[in-house]
This record gives C-alpha cells, structure tokens and sequence, in this order.
C-alpha cells in the first residue's frame, strides 16, 4: 500500500497529521516529504500531530527527532502535538531524547505556542 501523509499548508505552519500507524518506509519518505516543502514553502514552522497513535516504535521516534533538528537546521521549528501517555511512557521506555521538538496537547496549543516562538 503507497499511502502518503497529507501535509497542509497554513499561513507559514505546516500541518502533519499523521493519521495510520507508519511503516519504516512511509515515515521516511514523511520525513523527506516535510523537508521538502519546509524548501518550497518558507514554512517557519511544522506541526506534526500523532493523536490518532496510539504505539510508536524506536525507529518512528527517531525519525521525529531527526526530522526536527534537520527542520531548525532549515529555520522552521517543531511542534509534536497530540502525544497520548502510553506514548510518552514508550518514548522514556526506549530512551529516545527529541530535545528539539517542543510539545503541545493539542493543535490549537502547537499554533499557539508557535506564534510564542516567533515573538521570543
């Protein structure tokens, strides 16, 4: 199956709301997708939403890390929103540091603390 993550442009925010549970393949092709319109658009900022996850596995963990510091090193930043405990428990779990993703409950609180980050 070739599906694809949608991800949406508003204002200067992309929106990445990951809806299935993701292969190795499709989060790598997820990440080049993001960096590429991150290239294309400007975007100053990545919303990444995993709400619908409900597992994520040490190489989707790593991948959102790496996503979000390849993202500050082209100026946009990153906002995971969405995560669910068992989660963020996985997370710890595997030792996975994502120092460079900021989090938010939810998508409203991501585009908020977003405009924060452009006026700090």
């Amino acid at each position: 199956m070739d599906y694809r993550v949608p991800i949406l442009k508003i204002r200067d925010v992309l929106i990445v709301p990951i809806q299935i549970d993701l292969d190795d393949n499709t989060a790598a092709r997820l990440q080049h997708d993001i960096l590429t319109r991150i290239e294309q658009t400007g975007a100053s900022g990545v919303i990444i939403d995993i709400s619908v996850l409900d597992m994520v596995d040490s190489y989707l963990g790593r991948m959102l890390g790496d996503t979000a510091v390849m993202a500050t090193l082209m100026d946009a930043s990153v906002v995971l929103t969405g995560m669910q405990p068992q989660v963020a428990l996985t997370l710890v779990e595997l030792g996975l540091k994502l120092d460079t993703i900021h989090t938010a409950l939810d998508m409203e609180s991501g585009i908020e603390l977003l405009d924060a980050m452009k006026k700090a």
